[in-house]
């Protein structure tokens, strides 16, 4: 029962719950409870209340009016799909800075276009909850750390406070599948910590020399003069090719305690908004596999990722009371963070600026969907088992059988019926 019925019902009885006997009373207050679901004490409160007529109207179930149309909000729908599922307050900006293509696109008119630049972030949770609670995902990792020259490389545990670009947090993340044995994709990731541009390249295992390589082709790639670099405790990052290069490029290399991510936080979320949301935990074992794959990092999702997607920076904690409240900055895109710092190339800046205005978002997402279907279909989605002596036994059967075969030689297990079991 809503509320305007209880309001109704209790309308209905008040005055003859007031006036009848003690025995009546009983009774129309029993079926008060049962109907209304209301405990005993709270509908006694109640009918011995004030009557319904001196009721304040704010206690009252009001109809409210209706702020958004249904054509705004499925526009909102729309872009928040486009634009890769960003959270609300992102969302917004995306609003604004796409607006000219929104226009074009769906030929909205004045009104609701005032909308769509009026909503709030929290008026977007409430309508997209349903089809956010659908968009959850998990991520994992397969990190071990290195143990070659982790003495050699200085630990950043401090946060890098700092004001222009250059200072880049790097990660690598396996395309592995179920299956971590033999050669499989892996994309190393880039980003930067002041403008929180990213760069990904793809490689076919992470030998010390790909990965280099990887690192050397981002560090051309981005529109400003990479100063030092901060990877994990990987084997792929803590080895002397790493070292040589950092040294020949004149950059400052530390490292993060091993297994603390917080010591990472730009590149881990990047890890998944630039990849792990998009490629997925598939296998990828080919090197079709791996150039469908650059061919998407080094083209429209570069673009569109650092031109298009805003997005924000926690500028300080604050403590209300046990509460701990984050604050952060205004959503705005890699780009848009360049542009403010000047502390990029100048002349790549406005090579960038013009692909701004010249590009279309829905455009490039569509190319990035076209060629997601593409590395999609190269997947090896085959079931892996680890190479055993007996298939059809367990990891720890196949050593137990090791074990008595030097004891019992010629001991083989049975599988006759039943649960497995090992017989001489």
């Amino acid at each position: 029962m809503g509320k305007k019925s209880k309001f109704e019902y209790f309308k209905a009885i008040y005055h003859r719950y007031r006036d009848a006997s003690h025995q009546i009373k009983q009774v129309i207050l029993n079926e008060f409870c049962r109907v209304c679901g209301y405990n005993r004490k709270y509908a006694i409160r109640k009918l011995h209340g004030p009557p319904p007529e001196e009721l304040r109207e704010r206690d009252r179930t009001r109809d409210r009016d209706v702020v958004y149309s249904g054509t705004a909000l499925d526009v909102i729908g729309r872009v928040w799909e486009a634009s890769g599922y960003p959270w609300s307050q992102r969302l917004t900006a995306i609003l604004r800075d796409w607006m000219p293509w929104i226009r074009r696109r769906y030929k909205i008119s004045p009104a609701v276009e005032k909308e769509l630049l009026s909503i709030s972030a929290r008026q977007i949770d409430r309508r997209l909850k349903n089809k956010k609670d659908m968009a959850k995902r998990r991520m994992y990792g397969r990190t071990k750390p290195g143990n070659l020259l982790r003495h050699q490389i200085p630990i950043r545990t401090d946060y890098f406070d700092v004001d222009k670009p250059g200072y880049e947090e790097i990660d690598t993340l396996s395309h592995s599948g179920d299956c971590a044995e033999g050669d499989f994709a892996y994309t190393v990731n880039q980003t930067d910590i002041s403008s929180v541009w990213t760069e990904s390249v793809a490689v076919l295992g992470k030998g010390e020399d790909g990965v280099v390589r990887a690192l050397a082709e981002m560090r051309d790639a981005v529109p400003f003069d990479v100063i030092a670099y901060d990877p994990d405790n990987g084997s792929e990052f803590i080895n002397w090719h790493m070292v040589k290069f950092c040294r020949e490029k004149h950059l400052a290399l530390t490292r993060s305690r091993e297994y603390k991510k917080d010591d990472q936080a730009h590149i881990e979320q990047k890890n998944y908004t630039h990849v792990r949301k998009l490629i997925g935990y598939d296998r990828y074992d080919s090197q079709c596999a791996v150039d469908a794959m650059n061919d998407l990092y080094r083209n429209e999702l570069r673009l569109y990722m650092n031109l298009f997607m805003p997005s924000v920076k926690l500028e300080r904690k604050v403590h209300i009371g046990s509460r701990l409240v984050r604050r952060y900055d205004d959503p705005q895109t890699p780009l848009q963070r360049l542009l403010a710092s000047g502390g990029a190339d100048p002349r790549k800046l406005k090579e960038l600026k013009e692909l701004h205005d010249s590009l279309d978002p829905f455009l490039l997402a569509k190319a990035i969907d076209a060629k997601l279907a593409v590395i999609y279909r190269l997947a090896n989605r085959k079931k892996r088992t680890p190479n055993l002596k007996y298939p059809f036994l367990t990891q720890s059967e196949n050593n137990a059988m090791e074990d008595i075969s030097k004891v019992f030689p010629g001991a083989k297990p049975a599988q006759i019926g039943g649960p497995r079991k090992l017989h001489s």
